[in-house]
């Protein structure tokens, strides 16, 4: 029986309990936690972090702080084919477009959620209900410094671009391994970002993403450096 827990203490006693929901089911683990079982469509996704959140005692909830704030440790659960391969890009954090001419990579959001990263696979096997998807073998990843080297280089210039006013003619092609992407609640969401001439408009929210070639590479070699 798995139960909500209080933050664990260390970094060992994170990957033990990471560990031990390996093979469960998310009706295993929703069960377990006296939750309800997630059930079709796009929900199931966050349902599914959720309960992984709570199951490993992760504190920091929707804020911008990594979800075990005094370890340091970001959790994503990422949805992969029973291959391993990623379904969809996975977002990292959302990006204060106003700010972007002054943002550097040291201080950002994205370095902070980047880290240091706990990785647990949610598989799902084909014409299977969601509810039935397993968690894989976690994985906690630390970037290497050549690993670091490309995310700063895809911050630095993708930030550039939307500083200088190309927020609306960016597409999820630019960035090697970091892409730029709409976040919103609905398609009616507004935010300030800059205009070719400098001045403020009011535009899509975005937020940086991981390409699946990237978590697909990590997930399998954490120091990969994939095209």
């Amino acid at each position: 029986m798995v139960s909500a827990l209080k933050p664990p203490r260390d970094e060992a006693e994170l990957r033990c309990r990471a560990a031990a929901l390996a093979g469960l089911t998310l009706a295993d683990l929703a069960r377990a936690l006296d939750c309800a079982v997630p059930r079709g469509g796009v929900r199931t996704k966050g349902a599914a972090g959720a309960l992984v959140e709570r199951a490993l005692g992760a504190t920091a909830g929707s804020t911008s702080r990594p979800d075990f704030p005094h370890l340091g440790i970001e959790l994503k659960t990422i949805p992969v084919e029973v291959t391993g391969a990623p379904q969809e890009s996975t977002f990292v954090c959302s990006i204060s477009l106003s700010d972007a001419d002054r943002a550097e990579w040291e201080t950002s959001r994205a370095r902070a959620k980047l880290a240091c990263v706990l990785w647990v696979p949610i598989i799902a096997a084909p014409g299977r209900p969601s509810e039935e998807r397993r968690l894989g073998a976690p994985r906690l990843w630390r970037p290497t410094d050549a690993q670091e080297r490309v995310l700063r280089a895809d911050f630095e210039d993708l930030m550039g671009l939307i500083g200088i006013g190309a927020v609306e003619a960016l597409t999820a092609h630019a960035g090697r391994w970091l892409q730029v992407r709409p976040k919103a609640a609905s398609g009616r969401s507004r935010t300030l970002a800059f205009g070719r001439d400098g001045e403020m408009i009011a535009a899509l929210p975005r937020g940086f993403y991981l390409r699946p070639s990237f978590t697909g590479a990590i997930l399998s070699d954490p120091a990969a450096i994939p095209a």
